[in-house]
């Protein structure tokens, strides 16, 4: 594959938007910072200048791939790179071969990641698209890491091809992550969670698959990670490496919506990766759950450090019983086997443990009692069943596991429970002397005595702990010797006494401290320690190890566009949408206003990419607002820019795509550029006598202007060059009246025109012939659109909506408003959405038999008289223009 299919693929990443275009970049340069707003591309926290040149991550909560970077670059010796050998197939077809064996173990979980099935064929082309090539670049960090850290055996320096491959991903996966950034800014909280959120977390998963990203990254020379550090320290997988630009990316959506995308998506979907499978009896765990319980382990440390003290009470419970108890019951089960053997109980336990010390450690002694006894319990019970199992001998009949009859043994709690006897070398290769003693000393210190209270077998686990202590230093150390460090903001402890908590006059949660009858809330300006982390062996260079991954507890910036009130509760109903429903459903949910225009407003089109949309008013203005989501729903907007050089009312405003100009009409039609405001070309009637009437705009890649005018005349203007294009003759001898409406078919190969007779007349843009001409209405036809499929849909003052496939004689359907006609209406996918001068919104269908649900506009949501109506199809929001020059978006 050479360069140019690799930069299309990379180009291929906006895919995940499912149909919105992405043209309005096209002529922008690349110094363009947007600060006008028109685009978010800017990460909320500071980034470092170095870190914007090609070849290093800018992903700051992920410090190891930028640390590999340096070391990479090291060993390269500077050395130059061709980049216009960009190859991303590569990378994918050496990871194919190296996950072929996982494929072929489980075929019915090794489908692609990110599959969706989505209802309409064109999101499922683009989502597929957007799989191939996240997955694809997210994958090829694995062997970027690979290469880095597998270099201790080399003698010789690696060939300049494989360094310039090197490259090439990281520049890759960099460009893949600023790309997702960009997109879940511009698209906004709904099609961000929906599209890129929910891709991301799966794609989470994969970074755990297989026992090759389950093995420690530790530099040569440095000791086993069980025993370096102490309990909260970091102790990293080839799989945390991998998954460090994903987390990066959840966290920056995070950051943009707020706490509750933490809470009510990427917890839940935690809770469905941790949760047990439909048989309740043993049963042995797949190669992607066992990664989906470390994925989720791993996620639920990030998001405890970014919730507040508040709501992590109120979610604590969920903790508990959704993701604790059931990670803890795979953990320690006694009949379930992971397919990676030792290697992955051990990493999931080391997670398990750091995790719930980082719960302790946020909300003290006294909550851990009241809210985490049961977790931890279950945690040091599994010493006791390995202590009485190694006493009992256990014979398994041959053919037992295969038909699922287990031993029972009766163990000291007077329960019994199913062993597997095959488990058991797993099991003691997982909770040996050293776990015991990586367990019970920090544990001992974070929890003092009330670890007396919530683990019944804390003895038997500090035995343990003291036989290890024995086996490595047979008179030096104790139980109590560790000496862990704490962050400032818990309580302070004491080395003279073995690292537990002093009881002095200092105590308390939640970061604040006791201080005789005081309590004191710590400086925020004081530096953060490093956490419950020592300078150890295990902190090499090879996995996260920056300081704010040590973090107790960060604060979420206050974004903008965070989500609260109506724009939350609409948003958490659409995260619950299944995306295989192509039907649109009308809440009356007032998002936001956008007043501003002194007249009424007489159109309303939004741009291709939906972030931004023009309304043309009586005032004589056009406008351009932004569509990015701002307070709680009663918020008002400002234009982002105004345009003002009409000199009547603007009765028609539209895009042309593929220059990016905008194109408004108040009896001479206006071309000007959206972006500064200046207009580029006036184009005014052939005769004063005879006005322009209707006006549409061909789809890309045309850059034409259709035009009619009162005497039945259809021109055509290029607007990248001076003169007319084309001008037909419509009446063909007949008096139809004035041309009320044009539209123009997807492909740009016809245009259809409805007069105030009600006559419809049909041309061939390529021959100028009229293919068709005939009485659809009995009124004034008030509006036209094109769909796909040669399929017309009219509407007119005779109450009637008509759908019409272009040659036939008879319409396809036929509705009839009872009381008002439909002035005003926009289509989405097979469905059309109606407005009427009586504030009556109405979906009907483009395929079924006739039927219409309409919904009236309370006074509360919308003021006024309906004029206008436009339809955002990618974000399911309805603009709503009304007499009184405010427009509305409502979901």
């Amino acid at each position: 594959m050479d360069g140019e299919p690799a930069a299309s693929s990379g180009l291929g990443l906006p895919d995940y938007t499912s149909g919105v275009s992405f043209h309005d970049q096209a002529y922008l340069p690349e110094t363009e910072d947007f600060q006008a707003g028109l685009y978010v591309a800017e990460s909320p926290q500071p980034q470092e200048a170095e870190a914007l040149s090609l070849g290093r991550l800018s992903d700051k909560s992920s410090t190891s791939e930028a640390s590999l970077g340096e070391e990479r670059a090291a060993d390269e010796g500077g050395a130059p790179v061709d980049k216009s050998s960009l190859r991303s197939g590569d990378s994918s077809q050496d990871l194919k071969q190296s996950e072929g064996s996982e494929e072929e173990e489980e075929e019915e979980e090794g489908c692609v990641v990110l599959e969706e099935e989505d209802g309409e064929g064109e999101q499922e082309e683009l989502t597929r698209a957007s799989e191939l090539t996240l997955s694809d670049t997210v994958l090829s960090m694995d062997t970027v890491v690979a290469r880095g850290g597998d270099t201790d055996g080399e003698e010789e320096e690696e060939p300049l091809t494989e360094q310039s491959e090197g490259k090439e991903q990281k520049i890759l996966l960099d460009t893949a992550c600023k790309m997702v950034r960009w997109l879940s800014a511009k698209l906004g909280p709904t099609v961000a969670s929906r599209y890129v959120a929910r891709n991301l977390l799966r794609l989470l998963t994969s970074c755990y698959v297989g026992p090759t990203r389950q093995q420690f990254t530790v530099s040569s020379g440095e000791s086993p990670p069980l025993s370096a550090g102490n309990i909260y320290q970091k102790r990293p997988v080839l799989g945390d490496v991998v998954s460090g630009p994903v987390l990066s990316c959840l966290l920056h959506i995070a950051h943009l919506y707020g706490e509750p995308v933490l809470t009510y998506q990427y917890l839940p979907y935690i809770s469905y990766l941790v949760a047990p499978g439909g048989t309740s009896g043993p049963s042995r765990l797949n190669s992607r759950k066992e990664a989906g319980l470390l994925a989720a382990v791993t996620l639920t440390q990030k998001i405890i450090v970014y919730l507040s003290d508040t709501t992590l009470m109120d979610i604590l419970p969920r903790i508990s019983h959704e993701v604790l108890l059931p990670v803890l019951s795979f953990l320690t089960s006694l009949v379930t086997g992971f397919p990676s053997g030792a290697q992955a109980r051990t990493v999931l336990c080391m997670k398990t443990i750091s995790l719930i010390a980082l719960i302790c450690l946020r909300i003290g002694q006294e909550m851990v009692q009241q809210h985490l006894s049961e977790p931890v319990a279950t945690f040091f019970h599994v010493f006791s069943q390995l202590h009485e199992l190694q006493h009992q001998e256990l014979r398994l009949d041959p053919g037992a596991r295969s038909e699922g009859q287990l031993p029972e043994v009766a163990f000291s709690d007077g329960q019994q429970r199913l062993v597997d006897p095959t488990l058991l070398d797993e099991l003691q290769k997982v909770f040996t002397l050293e776990m015991a003693y990586t367990i019970y000393v920090p544990f001992s210190c974070l929890l003092g005595d009330i670890i007396r209270k919530i683990i019944p077998n804390h003895e038997l686990v500090g035995e343990l702990a003291g036989l290890y202590l024995e086996t490595i230093s047979p008179s030096s150390r104790s139980p109590a010797g560790v000496e862990p460090t704490v962050p400032s903001a818990g309580p302070e402890w004491d080395p003279q006494s073995g690292g537990c908590p002093r009881d002095d006059s200092h105590s308390g949660t939640f970061g604040s401290v006791l201080v005789g009858n005081r309590i004191q809330i710590p400086d925020d300006s004081e530096p953060e320690s490093p956490g419950l982390r020592g300078p150890g062996p295990g902190a090499g260079s090879g996995g996260p190890s920056s300081e704010e991954d040590n973090a107790l507890k960060r604060e979420l910036p206050r974004s903008a566009h965070g989500l609260s009130g109506n724009w939350l509760a609409y948003w958490q109903y659409e995260i619950g949408v299944s995306q295989q429903d192509a039907h649109f459903r009308f809440h009356q949910i007032r998002l936001q206003s956008f007043p501003g225009h002194s007249g009424s407003v007489k159109c309303v089109a939004p741009l291709s990419s939906e972030d931004f949309f023009l309304s043309g008013s009586k005032d004589r203005t056009v406008r351009l607002w932004p569509l990015y989501n701002s307070g709680d729903g009663t918020s008002e907007t400002a234009p982002r820019l105004v345009y003002a050089q009409h000199r009547k009312s603007v009765f028609f405003v539209g895009q042309l795509e593929a220059p990016q100009y905008v194109v408004s009409c108040d009896g001479a039609v206006h071309v000007w550029d959206p972006f500064t405001g200046k207009t580029l070309r006036v184009i005014e009637p052939w005769d004063s006598r005879v006005p322009l009437t209707a006006v549409a705009v061909m789809p890309a890649p045309h850059t034409s202007i259709t035009m009619a005018s009162s005497d039945s005349t259809l021109r055509f203007v290029d607007c990248r060059k001076p003169g007319l294009q084309h001008e037909f003759r419509l009446g063909g001898g007949l008096n139809p009246g004035l041309v009320r409406s044009l539209a123009v078919s997807p492909s740009g190969r016809s245009v259809v025109a409805g007069f105030s007779s009600g006559f419809m007349v049909l041309l061939d843009t390529r021959t100028g012939l009229v293919l068709r001409g005939w009485p659809a209405h009995e009124g004034d036809i008030l509006q036209i659109k094109a769909v796909e499929g040669s399929v017309l849909v009219s509407s007119s003052s005779d109450h009637s909506l008509t759908v019409w496939k272009e040659l036939e004689q008879k319409p396809t359907h036929h509705y009839k408003s009872a009381s008002d006609p439909i002035h005003t209406f926009d289509l989405y996918g097979s469905e059309v959405v109606t407005g009427t001068v009586a504030n009556k919104i109405g979906v009907c269908s483009l395929l079924e038999p006739p039927s219409q649900a309409t919904t009236k506009l309370s006074s509360e949501n919308f003021r006024g008289t309906l004029t206008s109506l436009a339809l955002l199809p990618t974000k399911r929001h309805l603009l709503l223009g009304s007499d009184n020059g405010v427009i509305r978006l409502l979901a």
